[in-house]
C-alpha cells in the first residue's frame, strides 16, 4: 500500500490504532524529500501487513510539524501506541530506512 498523505485529524487517528505508524514529514520543495520518496513508497508496500505508512506535508500542516518537533526534513518518525518511538532524519537509502524500522520496532 502506498503512503497516505495525512492531515492532522488523520494523523491523530492513525497513531491511536494498534498497528505502528511510520510518518514521513516532508515538503514538495525539498529535493532530498523527493529523492527518497520512491524508497519510502516501497517501504509502504513491503511493510503493509505490519506497519501503516503516511506522509505529512509540513507546508500544509505546520502546527503538527511544530508540535512533533520536526526541525529538519525529511524526518521519519515511528509511532506506536500513540507515542513517537524513534525517528531518523534524512535517511540515505531504503536499506537505511529498513534498518531504522527493524531497530525501532525491536525497542
Amino acid at each position: 500500500m502506498a503512503a497516505m498523505n495525512m492531515n492532522q485529524e488523520q494523523f491523530e487517528q492513525a497513531i491511536r490504532e494498534e498497528k505502528p505508524v511510520l510518518v514521513d514529514f516532508w515538503a514538495p520543495w525539498c529535493g532530498y524529500c523527493r529523492r527518497i520518496g520512491p524508497a519510502y513508497e516501497k517501504i509502504g508496500e513491503e511493510y503493509a501487513d505490519s506497519l501503516a505508512v503516511g506522509k505529512i506535508n509540513i507546508d500544509e500542516e505546520p502546527r503538527l510539524a511544530g508540535a512533533e518537533g520536526i526541525e529538519v526534513i525529511p524526518t521519519l518518525v515511528l509511532y506506536q501506541n500513540g507515542k513517537a518511538v524513534d525517528s531518523i532524519t534524512a535517511p540515505g537509502s531504503k536499506a537505511e530506512i529498513d534498518r531504522f524500522i527493524q531497530g525501532a520496532l525491536a525497542k
